[in-house]
């Protein structure tokens, strides 16, 4: 007597289910469907390279105002050349204070982005050196020419690079940089003395 009592309302679902899959797929694909946020479906600014008639040219995307500087961004003066890795050497001058909390932060640094290739110590004897993956070595951080040049010409190595080391300054932050260069300065050059 149960079975013939759930019969009906099975075929009343199946029944039910089936006429709303096919009312639901008589749309053609060319239609888009209802709009509940007509806002949100159509924009009501310009598009990017559509004309826009408030602009002299016509055109929607200008071009920036000339020697505009995007926001948030402090551009770097000096060139990756020997003359420019010089003259940063002079003029750039650490701010950060080389106590515990920054020569901690820089150790950190220098672990992520320099000890593969500078090795732990900064003798240029990383893993992906020693691993043969890395045919040139990377330059020792504690050789006599490192130990004698200035704050600032590591930090300008580490944002422009040198010879076959690649920028890092758009993946480390400037004051990671200065970190990872106090780090050098204050704690592995002076251990390998």
């Amino acid at each position: 007597m149960g079975y013939l009592s759930k019969t009906p309302f099975k075929t009343a679902f199946v029944l039910a289910l089936s006429a709303l899959l096919f009312v639901s797929c008589d749309r053609t694909r060319i239609q888009k469907g209802y709009e509940y946020f007509p806002d949100m479906a159509h924009s009501l600014a310009f598009e990017t390279y559509s004309s826009d008639s408030a602009m002299a040219n016509g055109i929607t995307m200008q071009l920036p105002v000339k020697g505009s500087i995007p926001r948030e961004m402090i551009p770097y003066q000096y060139p990756a050349t020997p003359e420019g890795r010089l003259l940063a050497g002079k003029e750039l001058v650490c701010e950060l204070k080389a106590d515990e909390a920054n020569l901690a932060r820089g150790k950190e640094m220098f672990t992520i982005y320099c000890q593969n290739c500078h090795g732990v110590a900064g003798k240029g004897d990383g893993h992906l050196y020693t691993s043969g993956k890395y045919t040139m070595q990377p330059a020792s951080l504690v050789s006599e020419r490192m130990l004698a040049a200035p704050i600032g010409e590591v930090y300008h190595v580490i944002t422009m690079g040198w010879n076959t080391m690649g920028a890092h300054g758009p993946q480390i932050r400037p004051n990671d940089r200065w970190m990872i260069a106090m780090y050098v300065k204050n704690i592995l050059q002076k251990n390998s003395k």
